[in-house]
């Protein structure tokens, strides 16, 4: 992994490749908002996995494009796979897609909204999609994450708390935003140790 720092710009960061999803929309006014910043209110990270079909990675359609990213831009082929039928149609996407060998991609600007949380409440506050952005690591809750998923996640984290200030103190997971309904990032999500990288990097 580069040691050069990520850097957002205009909504993209510096280190993904650009995969535009149309799973997205404006993000509302925050009425809540008190300060005279113009920019979309941002200020919450959400940690999500997936892997298509479920437990299995890096795995590609006829055309050599991720499972993953087929879903996030609508073009995943349902016959493909009988899991497929389970999902068929669903339209979703997540501002960023990190594989386990660290590639990231971004589907949609952070400051605009995309649709990966689903119905969820945050701290009593309902449609968490409105306010936060969306990580998807590509894994499981039944296996652990690559040595190089917490590098990179600790890299992007640290990015998005300078370009996005408010986040600094609400990062959380799937399971914690809709509980009783989502599980992810699991239980072998190593929440200590992201935070200790975090925390690092933030020193450097």
């Amino acid at each position: 992994m580069s040691t050069t720092p990520m850097t957002i710009a205009n909504g993209q960061l510096s280190s993904a490749a650009w995969l535009s999803s149309p799973n997205k929309n404006d993000r509302p006014t925050q009425p809540h908002s008190s300060d005279s910043d113009p920019s979309p209110y941002i200020d919450t990270i959400i940690i999500h996995n997936i892997s298509l079909p479920p437990n299995e990675f890096a795995q590609t359609d006829s055309n050599g494009l991720h499972y993953v990213k087929a879903l996030f831009t609508n073009t995943l082929d349902w016959d493909a796979h009988p899991y497929f039928q389970m999902i068929k149609g669903a339209e979703v996407s997540a501002h960023l897609f990190i594989e386990r060998d660290g590639a990231i991609t971004q589907f949609v600007n952070f400051n605009e909204r995309a649709w990966h949380a689903g119905r969820s409440s945050y701290l009593g506050r309902p449609e968490c999609n409105d306010y936060s952005i969306g990580i998807e690591l590509e894994g499981s809750d039944f296996i652990a994450f690559t040595d190089i998923q917490y590098q990179v996640l600790s890299a992007v984290i640290t990015a998005l708390y300078k370009a996005y200030p408010k986040t600094r103190r609400h990062l959380t997971g799937h399971s914690d935003i809709a509980p009783g309904r989502k599980t992810d990032p699991g239980d072998y999500f190593d929440w200590a140790r992201l935070r200790s990288m975090i925390a690092n990097k933030l020193d450097e």
